[in-house]
């Protein structure tokens, strides 16, 4: 069978490499230990990351003092660690979504609304915007997806080491047929699967520069958004269904709801009204799972014109 795809789509060669070897036997192991195996692991690392990786720890630190200044420093504190843990029981978990049978992913991750509000689409050949924030559910919602809807697509931001790179793309396109476009790239390589009527999995809340951005609130201060979702929205005539994922710390366990699509969505207000609706939406998430929203990332690094940075 030959693949059609453009050449930055398709899968690149799957490296040799000892790093390969080593990470793709440690998240296999991780795959398949027992779900109590998994959250002691995922505790134990979240302890270690912590304490250990402190630049992504002042990071957080930061974003937690500019979004939650009603906390006292201790509780800001309390909420740091428990973030840790989240993150790390996410890259545990990845050994049961990329490594592990389908029946163990389907144990793992319950997945909701599918059927009323994202299934009739995909029959449909109706293309469409998944719009799933940076929540640390975001790799299990994926995933979940996948096994689902026979053809998808997402925007993917390549790692810098190749070993690394190729364990993750392997992972993310495991089920069915998954295309990973390059960020680098640009939107523009999205819009053959919007015509082929793939959903697009997309990811609307990371700080990429000045450049194509709008200066929206996100717990009141501006933070610098790709308007994409409502220029293809707008575009495209695409709907956007919310996808809101959320991991369970008693059970271990994942929820994945696939959310009716918006209603009068972009609107017409304009770019900067529907961007920062989308902000809030964010927001009123986070403040529901506070620890499970990704503070690690710096997403107030660009600042508008003439104010001092945050970090």
């Amino acid at each position: 069978m030959t693949d059609d795809r453009h050449p930055s789509l398709a899968p690149p060669a799957i490296p040799r490499g000892w790093k390969y070897r080593a990470l793709k036997a440690l998240f296999t192991w991780f795959g398949n230990r027992s779900n109590t195996t998994r959250l002691r692991l995922g505790k134990l690392l979240g302890g270690l990351s912590y304490r250990l990786v402190r630049p992504r720890a002042r990071v957080a630190r930061r974003n937690l003092e500019i979004c939650f200044p009603e906390l006292d420093a201790a509780a800001r504190e309390r909420l740091l660690r428990d973030h840790f843990h989240a993150l790390a029981q996410s890259v545990v978990d990845r050994g049961v979504l990329w490594f592990a049978p389908p029946e163990r992913v389907r144990e793992l991750v319950s997945l909701s609304g599918y059927e009323e509000n994202l299934k009739p689409l995909v029959a449909a050949r109706q293309s469409c915007i998944l719009l799933a924030p940076h929540f640390i559910a975001l790799d299990a919602a994926a995933s979940r997806l996948t096994m689902e809807t026979p053809s998808g697509a997402t925007m993917y931001s390549p790692q810098s080491d190749p070993d690394v790179d190729a364990l993750v793309r392997e992972g993310r396109a495991r089920f069915n047929d998954v295309h990973l476009v390059n960020r680098r790239d640009g939107v523009r390589p999205l819009l053959r699967h919007v015509k082929a009527g793939r959903p697009l999995y997309y990811l609307p809340d990371m700080d990429f520069g000045r450049k194509g951005s709008l200066f929206v609130p996100f717990f009141g201060t501006p933070a610098a958004t790709i308007p994409a979702t409502a220029q293809l929205a707008s575009t495209w005539k695409l709907p956007v269904l919310p996808i809101r994922g959320s991991w369970n710390p008693a059970t271990g366990r994942y929820h994945i709801e696939v959310l009716p699509a918006l209603a009068d969505f972009p609107g017409e207000d304009g770019l900067e009204a529907a961007t920062a609706r989308i902000n809030r939406m964010v927001e009123d998430w986070t403040r529901d799972m506070p620890s499970q929203y990704y503070w690690v990332h710096r997403r107030f690094k660009t600042r508008p014109p003439g104010e001092p940075g945050l970090y």
